[in-house]
């Protein structure tokens, strides 16, 4: 079976609420995600107790359906995938940031969605490029978790209706 040319990564740099992270699970299921990195202080479904019952609260499963893997370092795990030819992308409410419906993404893809309060880790290598999601509102981002929906979502748009 063919390999699929639009596959997507997605690297949880210290997300730290249970609930986002299984709602990421739920929304990678969905899009087509090919894997899921855990990186720093993001919680894991193998925790177990109340870690492993407040994400699958959100994921519904798909905890058990999305491959996932934990890495403590997220610089060794983007060096890794840059090497395997991911294009690294961040996903920041930065101003320098290219607007998500006017960026053009080379697959294999690789998206980083970090912290809520404080985005991603600083000088993370690799990164060729960071995307915003457009804000029309008073509030200038979104809940992580939501940012993942309409990230993935934008790319599932373009992968079915062939765009890019």
């Amino acid at each position: 079976m063919p390999v699929d040319p639009h596959r997507v990564v997605v690297v949880l740099d210290n997300v730290r609420s249970l609930y986002n992270t299984g709602s990421i699970f739920r929304t990678a299921d969905a899009a087509g995600v090919e894997r899921i990195l855990l990186c720093g202080i993001t919680p894991r479904p193998d925790q177990g107790g109340r870690q492993r019952r407040a994400i699958a609260k959100t994921a519904l499963g798909a905890e058990d359906s999305v491959p996932w893997a934990y890495e403590p370092d997220t610089r060794a795990a983007l060096i890794r995938l840059a090497s395997d030819g991911y294009q690294i992308v961040a996903v920041e409410t930065s101003s320098e940031a290219v607007e998500l419906f006017e960026w053009t993404p080379r697959w294999p893809l690789c998206l980083i969605f970090g912290h809520e309060r404080v985005g991603i880790t600083e000088e993370l290598p690799h990164i060729e490029t960071t995307i915003r999601i457009p804000m029309l509102g008073q509030k200038r981002s979104l809940n992580v978790a939501t940012a993942a929906g309409v990230v993935l979502y934008e790319l599932l748009r373009r992968r079915l209706y062939r765009h890019t």
